[in-house]
C-alpha cells in the first residue's frame, strides 16, 4: 500500500485559524485524525521564504501563500487471529496438512479480509506450531488459491516443510490438475498455451498475456474431458488444465486467451449469447453461476520428511457438480 500525501495552499485564510481546523476543512480527513498527523510529525509547513518544516503543534497559526503537505502513513496490518472455521482436511501429519478449500475463503488476510481466511483457521487448527513458519502474516502458506476458486491446498506446519514445499514450487516439480467449466470448446481436443503473463496493460486488475521481456513465463496443458453441445454446435466444455508453472489467474488468462472464458469469470468473463434453442435449465444454471468454474482438483507433492510421493485429489464442490449435471441434462 502507497503513502498518500496531500497538498494544500492557504490562499483564502483570513484572521487566526488553526492548522487541525483548516486541515479538515479543506481534505476529507476528521479533525482528530489530522491531530494526530499533526503530533506524529507526519505535516509540514513551506512558504516562498522557507523551505518545508515539521509542524507539530494543532493550534499552529495559518497565515496566506502557507504550503502544507500531509503524508498518511502507510497503515499497519493487524496480526491473523486464530479463528474456529471449520476445514475440510485431506490429510495431516506433523509436517503438513492438505485441505479441500471451499469457494468464497480468502487465503490469507489482507485489506477488507482480515478474519475468515484460511489463515485465521490454520492457526486455530494447528496452534502454536504455525506460528511464523513463512512469516507472521502468511504463516505456513506457500501457494495460493483465488477467492473463488475452491480445491486442493497445502500448507507448512514447521520451517523444514515450508523451505522444501517452497523449493518444490519454485521449480515447478508440484504436480497441479485443475478442472474448469468454459464458454464454448477448444478447437483441438488438447493443446498447450505458453507466454508471458503479467499485469494487464490497461486494466490493472487483470492479468493478460504480455511480451516476452514482461511479466514472468507461464505454460498449461489442457484437455477437453466433456463437450456441451446443441445439435452438434458446443456451447460449454469441461476442460483439465495441468500446470507446469503457477502464476496468478494462470488457468484464466491461458482459457480466456483461447477464446473461452470460464463460466461465471467476473474479470475475464465475456458476455457471449448462448444459443436461443438452449434449454432454460440449462441457460439458467450457467447464468445463475456466480464465481469462476475453477477447481483445483488435484496436488502430487514430494513430502518434505519422508520423501514419498503424495497425490491428493478433491471431489467437485456441489455448485460445480450441479452445473455440470445441468449441463448434461440430468
Amino acid at each position: 500500500m502507497e503513502q498518500k500525501t496531500y497538498t494544500l495552499e492557504a490562499s483564502d485564510v483570513k484572521g487566526k485559524v488553526r492548522l487541525d481546523k483548516f486541515l479538515s476543512e479543506n481534505t476529507d480527513l476528521t479533525r482528530s485524525r489530522i491531530k494526530s498527523l499533526i503530533q506524529q510529525g507526519h505535516i509540514t509547513v513551506s512558504n516562498v521564504e522557507s523551505s518545508a518544516q515539521t509542524v507539530t503543534d494543532p493550534s499552529f497559526a495559518v497565515k496566506p501563500k502557507m504550503t502544507f503537505c500531509i503524508t498518511i502513513p502507510e497503515a499497519d496490518d493487524p496480526l491473523p487471529q486464530p479463528e474456529d472455521i471449520p476445514l475440510d482436511i485431506l490429510f495431516e501429519d506433523d509436517h503438513i496438512i492438505v485441505i479441500n478449500k471451499a469457494a468464497g475463503m480468502v487465503v490469507h488476510p489482507a485489506p477488507g479480509n482480515y478474519s475468515g481466511t484460511l489463515v485465521n483457521a490454520l492457526l486455530y487448527h494447528c496452534g502454536d506450531s504455525l506460528s511464523g513458519i513463512g512469516g507472521v502474516k502468511r504463516p505456513g502458506i506457500v501457494h495460493r488459491l483465488d477467492k473463488d476458486t475452491s480445491g486442493v491446498m497445502i500448507a507448512a506446519k514447521n520451517d523444514k516443510a515450508h523451505h522444501h514445499l517452497t523449493e518444490q514450487f519454485s521449480e515447478h516439480s508440484i504436480e497441479r490438475a485443475y478442472r474448469a467449466v468454459v464458454r464454448g470448446c477448444p478447437r483441438t481436443s488438447s493443446g498447450r498455451i505458453e507466454g508471458n503473463i503479467g499485469r494487464h496493460p490497461v486494466d490493472r486488475k487483470k492479468m493478460a498475456l504480455v511480451s516476452d521481456h514482461q511479466g514472468k513465463w507461464a505454460a498449461t496443458h489442457y484437455k477437453t474431458l466433456e463437450m456441451f453441445d446443441l445439435a452438434g454446435s458446443p456451447y460449454a466444455a469441461l476442460v483439465e488444465c495441468r500446470l507446469e508453472t503457477g502464476r496468478t489467474h494462470q488457468v484464466r488468462v491461458h482459457m480466456d486467451h483461447l477464446g473461452h472464458p470460464l463460466i461465471g469469470d467476473p474479470v475475464y468473463g465475456r458476455k457471449t449469447h448462448l444459443p436461443q434453442k438452449l434449454p432454460k435449465p440449462k441457460q439458467d444454471a450457467i447464468k445463475a453461476f456466480k464465481r469462476q468454474a475453477l477447481h483445483a482438483r488435484e496436488l502430487g507433492i514430494i513430502h518434505p520428511v519422508s520423501k514419498k510421493s503424495l497425490n491428493f485429489v478433491a471431489e467437485f464442490p456441489n455448485d460445480m457438480k450441479a452445473l455440470v449435471e445441468a449441463l448434461r441434462g440430468n
